[in-house]
């Protein structure tokens, strides 16, 4: 958020929260905040695709990213009784939930399950577990004694580093590539990376909030000119796509469902922060009825939303972040922007040609914008943890999270001696990493309490 305080402090907004703007300032704005978005709305589908193998069903997952994104981005601006911020908030797909989503794939895959078998236990846990968002909605100032900054900030950590593992794979060919590590699967990664970073290091807001958008861009046309797009598939591509509602089938699995569990919680604290930084920016209470009843709204809306958008075949949904400094820059903070960008976000997720092409992709242009995007996630937990003064007990805390997280992701049989239920649920580092933060930070006595109670 720093980068638009200054503009955030110094302009007063051209649109207030509840202002109507007419069609082509409101188009422009949706437009903004669409390109701030739209790469992170459609990733996790192409991660998740390529590391479980299910590239058939791409273009038809994008789709349901997109219009289940939409669906939310609505409910979530226009506030529909008692669910929704009633803010410019958008929704979409959550990066958060990838590990744990990647490992409930591979526990299914791991037992001969198909395709469709991994698609129906991926959204049937995520629509299960949705509802403990829902449910913490109505306590979610009490959930702040559970997860503490340094849960929060370990938790974050643990997302973001496996995920990097992902990314650099991408940049090298992707899994099982016959051409892995190859010279020209580098300098493609390269190319995107650096983009990254020059456009994102502009003086120019719009090229800033642009930057993933344009890298991938130059990816795309420095892999056409190495020969490396193929558009043979576009050919077999249907005209309109209408999410069927659990289409792959509903299945449960209870080692997949308890890392999720632990991530909803998570994206309740996530969304309680995006929320209060918007209602900073967008001139409204950050306390009080109305600041507390916003943010159960919203958070409600997180679990609602991350139901639909299980029924209608996507991944969980988040409140998104980056567009805090869209309305910072644009000074718009009408919500009813979010009813244009919602319908682009549906339009456009009703052509699967937009997902077809975004297959095309070569993995190392993806994984160049995803190592900076999965790196970001890291940094955001050291910077929770850095909100924190920490003492010993903290850091002996985040040590052993971390380190037996991590540990776990790097020696995975370590865990093969114990029950297969058992050893499905640890082998996540999300959760393995999140119980012993939570478990060490209850019974852990804090800094001067043994000293008080001698």
């Amino acid at each position: 958020m720093s980068e638009y305080s200054e503009s955030e402090h110094n302009s007063e907004l051209m649109y207030q929260l509840d202002d109507k703007p007419s069609f082509w300032p409101a188009s422009f704005a949706a437009l903004q905040h669409l390109l701030a978005s739209i790469v992170a709305i459609v990733t996790p589908t192409l991660i998740v695709a390529g590391t479980l193998d299910l590239g058939e069903y791409v273009p038809y997952l994008i789709s349901c990213a997109l219009i289940s994104s939409g669906i939310g981005t609505y409910i979530q601006c226009k506030k529909i009784g008692p669910i929704g911020a009633g803010m410019l908030s958008l929704q979409g797909t959550s990066f958060a939930f990838l590990t744990a989503i990647i490992a409930a794939g591979l526990i299914v895959k791991g037992r001969g399950g198909s395709s469709e078998d991994i698609l129906a236990t991926i959204f049937g846990v995520s629509f299960c577990a949705a509802f403990i968002e829902v449910i913490l909605s109505r306590f979610i100032h009490k959930l702040k004694r559970i997860f503490t900054p340094v849960v929060t900030g370990t938790i974050i950590i643990l997302i973001g580093i496996p995920l990097i593992e992902v990314a650099m794979t991408d940049i090298a060919g992707g899994y099982g590539a016959s051409d892995f590590g190859s010279l020209q699967n580098l300098l493609l990664g390269m190319i995107v990376l650096v983009s990254v970073i020059v456009f994102n290091r502009s003086k120019n807001p719009l090229l800033r909030l642009s930057s993933i958008v344009i890298a991938l861009i130059f990816g795309m046309i420095a892999a056409f000119f190495m020969g490396r797009l193929d558009f043979s598939a576009l050919n077999n591509v249907g005209f309109i796509t209408i999410p069927i509602p659990f289409k792959f089938g509903f299945q449960f699995d209870f080692a997949a469902f308890i890392p999720l569990v632990i991530l909803y919680c998570v994206s309740a604290l996530e969304t309680t922060g995006d929320l209060t930084a918007n209602s900073v920016i967008s001139k409204q209470p950050v306390n009080g009825p109305i600041y507390l009843n916003r943010i159960q709204g919203g958070v409600l809306a997180d679990g609602v939303n991350s139901m639909i958008a299980a029924a209608l075949n996507s991944m969980p949904s988040t409140t998104f972040s980056q567009n805090n400094g869209v309305i910072a820059l644009t000074g718009v903070a009408s919500r009813h922007v979010g009813i244009y960008i919602a319908t682009f976000m549906i339009v456009i997720g009703l052509f699967p040609i937009f997902g077809a092409i975004l297959q095309t992709m070569p993995q190392p242009v993806l994984g160049g914008a995803t190592l900076v995007m999965f790196g970001t996630v890291a940094v955001a937990g050291i910077k929770v943890l850095a909100s924190a003064k920490l003492d010993r007990r903290d850091m002996l805390i985040i040590a052993t999270s971390v380190g037996i997280g991590i540990g776990v992701s790097m020696v995975p049989e370590v865990l093969s001696q114990l029950p297969e239920a058992v050893r499905n649920v640890l082998i996540s580092p999300v959760a393995i990493g999140a119980i012993t933060a939570i478990i060490l930070s209850l019974f852990l006595p804090e800094e001067g309490q043994n000293a008080q109670d001698l």
